[in-house]
This record gives C-alpha cells, structure tokens and sequence, in this order.
C-alpha cells in the first residue's frame, strides 16, 4: 500500500508517495485545476494499490478531492495539527511543499483511522445558507450600529427601541423622518437605513430557506425542546455527515462534549 500525501494550495498541489514504511518513493507537483488533478491521477497510477491523504484544509482541497473521488480514489482528511508533529518529528530540517507533503503522508499512514473524504451533499448547502445568513446578521449589525451614531447626531429621540431598529415599521419611521431632514448626515443615514432594510428581508429569505431544508434533513431534531430551525442547521452543517464518525464517542470527541483525562498518581478526573 502506498500513500501519497497532498499539501494543497490556491496554485498548486504537491504531492509525496511514501511506502508502508514510511520512505519517499517520489514527489510531484500539478497545477490546481482539473488539467493538473487529471496529470496527478495518471502519475499516481504507476503505484498500483493506493491511497490519497489530504491535508484538512477544505477551501483549497475541495475541488481537489471531488475531482479524486469521481475516479474512484479513496481520500483520508488529516488535520493540520497531525501533519505540524509528523513534520517537526521528521530528520530533515525547514518547510516546503514536499516537506509537508511527505508530512501528510506519514501522518496518514501512522492514523489508519482518519476520516475520509466524500462529495458533498446536502449538509454542505445547508451550512453555506448557514454562513451566508451569519455574515448578513454580521453586517446588518455593523450598519446598525454606525446608523445609530448618525441618528444620534441629527436627533437622539429618533432612535428606535434596543434590539429592534432593524424592524420593518421602524425603519419605516425612520426613513421617512431623514427624508424630511437636510445634510449630508441625514442623507448618509438614509443610505443605511435602506441597506438595513435591504439585509433584513435577504436575511428572511435565508431563515425560510434553511428552515425548508432542516424540515427534510433533521426533523428529529427540530422535536427536540428548545432546537429551533438555526440551531439545528448549525449542528447539522456543522457535522457535515454524521455517517463519517465510526462512533458516538468519535463524535463526541469531535464536537468537544467527550471528558478528557487531566490527572495523574491515584485521584482520577477529567474535565
């Protein structure tokens, strides 16, 4: 069995085929587009049984692992904290793109375990509405508060309610009290009250989306007391296929809820 260690970046991948041992047979390197993943499975067919391993950084590796996986290659994740020891373990010194290959290799290779790689489904759609919606929900809260300073400015007793000023009949209020005022601050304040109302209806068409998708994807979990429609979109974007994790406890340990042992000598705790 060998396994061929990807460092992956915006440009380019490189990648190291290291033995069962651990030895470096050969490394590449391939453009990051399909001409280039197209040259990497032709090159690693001269290798007979194989497996891939990436490093776990999905933003470059994406369009990678999918054009991999359409072949049929099999693609173990491994996370960057176990390719930094296999690296700083290793008897060469520095970092490179072959240096770190060969460190993904080796780590792969000595983590049989790992998680592997599959295409992306429904979960992945569910968490970029997921992100989406937070970034709006982020800059409607930027445009909110650099509003507030301006009403603040023209007329303090213009300012709506704590937590709703981007309410519908508020902002209509407001806007149409800074139609009737004069200056650049009034008109500036305008343009945000109207991208506020611009983010909060894009906001609520996300809310109605993902709460479409939960309602076929996680029902059970929305029968949970107290799980609404984005806390059970974040649980499920943020698993990203549950049948990926050989156990509850692999899951557990993933999501942070597992105890973790912190003693030593006879008083036995974890945390």
């Amino acid at each position: 069995m060998v396994v061929l260690g990807i460092d992956a970046h915006k440009r380019s991948h490189t990648v190291a085929a290291v033995d069962a041992a651990g030895r470096l047979l050969a490394t590449k390197t391939v453009s990051a587009d399909a001409a280039g993943h197209l040259l990497l499975v032709r090159w690693a067919g001269q290798f007979g049984e194989r497996r891939f391993a990436v490093e776990d950084c999905r933003p470059l590796s994406r369009r990678l692992e999918a054009d991999l996986l359409a072949v049929g290659e099999r693609i173990a994740r491994v996370p960057p904290k176990l390719m930094a020891k296999a690296r700083d373990s290793a008897r060469s010194y520095g970092k490179s793109d072959p240096i770190d290959a060969l460190a993904v290799a080796r780590a792969a290779l000595r983590e049989p375990d790992l998680p592997t790689a599959v295409l992306d489904g429904p979960p992945r759609q569910l968490r970029l509405l997921v992100d989406h919606r937070a970034g709006l929900v982020a800059e409607r809260t930027r445009v909110i508060n650099q509003l507030r300073w301006h009403i603040h400015e023209i007329n303090p007793d213009w300012q709506p309610p704590a937590r709703s000023a981007h309410r519908p009949k508020h902002l209509t209020l407001l806007r149409g009290r800074l139609a009737d005022a004069t200056g650049l601050v009034a008109e500036l304040a305008g343009e945000l009250a109207q991208r506020c109302a611009q983010l909060t209806v894009r906001i609520g068409e996300l809310d109605r989306q993902i709460s479409e998708h939960i309602a076929v994807l996680a029902p059970t979990l929305l029968a949970l007391p107290g799980c609404g429609s984005l806390t059970a979109a974040r649980i499920v974007a943020q698993t990203a296929d549950i049948t990926r994790f050989r156990s509850q406890h692999a899951y557990a340990r993933h999501n942070g809820s597992a105890p973790v042992p912190v003693w030593s000598g006879n008083q036995q705790r974890h945390r």
